[in-house]
């Protein structure tokens, strides 16, 4: 299987280097390869104000320069004293969606292709923190545990509403569900080891166990190192690992594979950091063979980009990661 994800302006890039060079349009090239799709039911709730989320969380378009980001501008819950507070949120309501139509937008989406099918966003941390903001967050993992735990129970249990219902509306049409928190930076866990499993793990086990009931599997997002964290996360019920920084520190994939490879498919892996930005056609189909050598022995690996594909990475690679995936995978057998 393969998956990625392009920003625009790399996305642009490679659509006109692909109408040059073979005559094709994007989708006409990433259709055959591309073998996840995702799908979401469709919102319905009461109308949100401009730039914002159902969290309250609001957000602004930040340039680069060939492209932009939509940067979070307000911390709903930052000015927030304590407990309390919390009551006067709004938080959001598993009703706001429509999940009756969910069947028909997975019919649509597989266009009678049995692909993989992927619903999101059960990033539990990252949306309390998206409302605490970020450095407010981890100071409270330090120093405010039960305020930490309040916030990120009421976004457990939305998810796992939100999630049960999903699967409840679509039964056997659901493969995937994408869940995430970052983790790890470059060098190693956001927080102590021991931060991570007695306030973040168990919010993700709760969610995990609901998406297993339905017999949905679960893969989990996370950037950084954390190699330290892998026992926990298979044991919170992972069964997908994404996204495979292996140019973070102690990041490695012989050592990840023989560590957890017999417990864990992994998805990800070619870098965006290094090899596909800044390295040839011929270094990125190394590397390619390489994660497939080393991560799909046996079954098991999902290959794609470690992160979004981002702006200024040469179209000619991204090819060349797509071309060398379609050529070898088919005569890998273990």
């Amino acid at each position: 299987m393969v998956c990625a994800g392009i920003n625009p302006p790399a996305m642009n890039a490679l659509a006109d280097f692909l109408a040059a060079e073979r005559g094709l349009s994007v989708e006409e090239y990433l259709t055959p390869i591309i073998d996840i799709v995702e799908v979401s039911p469709r919102y319905i709730g009461p109308p949100l104000p401009p730039d914002t989320d159902i969290w309250g969380v609001r957000r602004r378009v930040v340039s680069y320069g060939s492209g932009s980001y939509n940067e979070i501008a307000d911390y709903p819950l930052a000015a927030s004293g304590g407990i309390p507070d919390l009551d006067a949120h709004r938080w959001p309501d598993p009703d706001w969606f429509d999940y009756d139509g969910l069947p028909g937008v997975i019919d649509a989406a597989l266009a009678g292709t049995d692909k993989c099918v992927m619903v999101g966003n059960g990033n539990i941390f990252e949306t309390s923190w998206y409302m605490r903001g970020f450095e407010q967050m981890l100071m409270d993992v330090m120093a405010e545990e039960e305020l930490v735990h309040r916030i990120m129970d009421r976004v457990a249990r939305f998810y796992i509403q939100f999630f049960t219902r999903v699967l409840e509306a679509a039964p056997g049409q659901v493969d995937l569900i994408f869940t995430a928190d970052d983790i790890g930076d470059q060098r190693g866990l956001l927080m102590p080891l021991e931060k991570w499993e007695r306030l973040l793990k168990p919010y993700h086990r709760r969610l995990n166990e609901a998406i297993h009931h339905f017999g949905a599997k679960v893969i989990y997002h996370t950037d950084g190192s954390v190699m330290q964290a892998v026992d926990g996360l298979i044991d919170m019920g992972v069964d997908v690992l994404q996204a495979l920084q292996f140019s973070a520190d102690n990041m490695d994939p012989a050592a990840l594979k023989r560590a957890a490879g017999h417990r864990l498919c992994f998805e990800g892996g070619i870098s965006v950091q290094t090899t596909l930005p800044f390295g040839g056609p011929e270094e990125v189909a190394g590397e390619v063979r390489d994660r497939i050598d080393v991560l799909g022995k046996e079954g098991g690996y999902i290959l794609g980009p470690s992160h979004w594909i981002q702006a200024g990475t040469p179209p000619a690679n991204i090819v060349a990661m797509f071309d060398t995936a379609m050529e070898y995978y088919p005569f890998r057998h273990g």
